[in-house]
């Protein structure tokens, strides 16, 4: 049985805290905020309940392996478009119906959705044999020619999109899947074209109540399991001989020995505050930080007739918006506008007869100090894009709080305010992230900025990654296995 020391709270964490534990490991998981959950979390006001995270669950089955029991609600939907001139796609699970929904939008494009979701489903097949089960330690060289040629490497997302579809929509819709992983479509790999299979194939799900419910649910598991919890306990210092992890240092100046530490935290600031590492913080620089989010949380009276749970809003000019974002470090002037709005299938989300949207922009990761723009004016900017697209707000707001860049950062040490760590740069990108073992023995890497990438249903893969290294690394000691079955 090893001593395992968990670094951070977040949903990768837990994760990881209990699989450990139900290997016979002794877990002990130290928190700085005073509550379980990272980025998912929530903001209450008057009876409105927002979303701070992620708005939707995809690959439900990761979470009901690990004995997660609560019920889910699939909204109507997937989701809404809505294109700057106009025109709507309203996104079906069931591929037929998607197909001609396409269709119904740009005659003679719903046969090349279907050739295109093909596409993604053999995608998908090779990203659950490759960076779904475990650290992408093979280089590319040696991976399967068919494996390769399935996720076409030579081409970035928005390359793949062209060579499907002709109508410009189309393209953007396609795209819009590198926003997933906080990227540009012009520079992120065609794999991110997986996503859509995704989607279709296994829907995608709420929790009522507000998804911050799976971060309850996952602390009542590790509890079960033995992982002893410390909440506002910062850790300082992961501590290190030259060849393996000793223990860690809390920011009270108390140390903790460990066999094992699991950092649950951006691996910008692993390397570059925790055990620093400049060869290692340089890689990642070099990959640049992916996208932050600007978010407006709007207790809105009265109900909008046939808003559904998600939609999206976008762009005159996708590719000038990630410029500004990517290049210029500049929110965009036309910013494409995700809207999530849970009370449409959870009444218990605002008050009876209001609404609780949450409005989420695509912006840099950087100090909205350095902006050209004061917050408080772009969200009233966001505000006159959304009205100039039909959802004027105007009498209807009872306040529009702001959650920004440095909240991301101040609350979760997050690169800039980056969402997801490092960007998905070009047709490697999967190969360059931080890996899940770190440079010494002993010492593994979990959570958005780390592979296998961000969102609920990776930052779990890669959980059970980490778990079955530590079985690998540890022989002997682990009691159970890494499967997450109860």
């Amino acid at each position: 049985m090893a001593e395992v020391t968990v670094i951070g709270g977040g949903v990768g964490g837990m994760v990881c805290a209990l699989l450990l534990a139900r290997q016979g490991h002794e877990v002990r998981l130290y928190e700085q905020l005073p509550r379980l959950g990272g980025k998912l979390a929530e903001h209450r006001r008057d009876g409105f309940a927002f979303s701070l995270g992620p708005s939707l669950l995809t690959m439900p089955e990761l979470f009901r392996e690990l004995g997660l029991e609560r019920e889910l609600v699939e909204p109507q939907l997937l989701c809404r478009y809505r294109f700057a001139d106009g025109t709507v796609l309203d996104a079906r699970r069931d591929p037929d119906r998607m197909a001609a929904e396409v269709e119904r939008l740009a005659p003679g494009e719903g046969r090349a959705w279907r050739v295109f979701h093909s596409w993604a489903r053999a995608c998908l097949g090779v990203a659950h044999r490759t960076v779904f089960a475990g650290p992408l330690v093979r280089p590319p060289g040696e991976a399967r020619l068919s494996d390769l040629l399935a996720v076409a490497p030579a081409r970035t997302l928005d390359g793949l999109a062209r060579r499907y579809f002709r109508d410009p929509r189309l393209r953007q819709y396609v795209g819009r899947y590198a926003t997933y992983a906080g990227s540009s479509p012009y520079r992120a790999p065609a794999a991110l074209g997986c996503v859509p299979a995704l989607e279709h194939g296994q829907g995608v799900w709420y929790a009522p109540g507000g998804l911050a419910r799976l971060a309850d649910d996952l602390a009542l598991l590790m509890k079960a399991a033995g992982v002893r919890v410390s909440l506002s306990e910062p850790v300082a210092a992961v501590e290190a001989s030259r060849l393996r992890v000793t223990g860690i240092r809390l920011a009270s100046g108390e140390r903790r020995r460990a066999d094992v530490v699991v950092a649950n935290t951006d691996a910008a600031a692993l390397y570059g505050r925790l055990l620093p590492d400049r060869r290692r913080l340089r890689r990642i620089a070099r990959l640049g930080p992916s996208s932050s989010a600007l978010l407006i949380l709007a207790g809105v009276e009265g109900r909008t007739a046939g808003l559904p749970h998600h939609s999206v809003l976008f762009s005159a000019d996708y590719e000038r918006e990630f410029a500004d974002i990517f290049d210029r470090g500049s929110p965009p002037r036309d910013p494409t506008v995700y809207i999530g709005c849970s009370a449409v299938d959870d009444a218990s989300q605002a008050p009876v007869g209001a609404e609780n949207w949450t409005m989420l922009v695509n912006v840099p990761a950087r100090d909205p100090g350095r902006w050209p723009i004061k917050v408080e004016a772009y969200r009233d900017l966001v505000l006159e894009r959304l009205a100039e697209r039909g959802h004027d707000l105007a009498g209807r707001l009872r306040f529009a709080d702001v959650f920004t860049p440095a909240d991301l950062r101040d609350r979760y040490g997050a690169w800039g305010g980056a969402i997801y760590g490092s960007a998905y740069r070009g047709r490697l990108a999967s190969f360059l992230r931080p890996g899940n073992r770190g440079p010494r023995r002993g010492l593994y890497l979990v959570g958005g900025s780390a592979h296998p990438g961000g969102g609920l249903p990776m930052v779990a893969l890669g959980a059970r990654i980490v778990a079955g290294l530590v079985a690998q690394d540890f022989p002997g000691s682990a009691a159970g296995d890494v499967s997450g079955g109860t």
